[in-house]
C-alpha cells in the first residue's frame, strides 16, 4: 500500500464529491479538513488496515 492514497468522499454539508489524500502510514486517525467547495469543517475518521484497505468516515460538526 502506498504512503498516500487518494479517496473520493461526499461533503456532509453541501453533498459535493471531493477528492482527499489519506496518509496511510498512520493506521488510525481523526482530524478536521475543510470542504474544498463550501469551506465548512468536515470531521474525518480514518482506519487503515493492510488486509481490508482504507475506511474513511466523514461527519459534520452537528453529528
Amino acid at each position: 500500500m502506498n504512503e498516500l492514497e487518494s479517496k473520493d468522499i461526499q461533503c456532509p454539508y453541501c453533498g459535493e464529491i471531493i477528492n482527499v489524500v489519506i496518509d496511510c502510514s498512520v493506521s488510525q486517525q481523526s482530524y478536521i479538513e475543510d470542504c474544498q467547495v463550501c469551506c465548512r469543517p468536515i470531521n474525518f475518521d480514518v482506519l487503515v488496515d493492510q488486509e481490508t484497505g482504507i475506511s474513511v468516515s466523514v461527519s459534520s460538526d452537528n453529528d
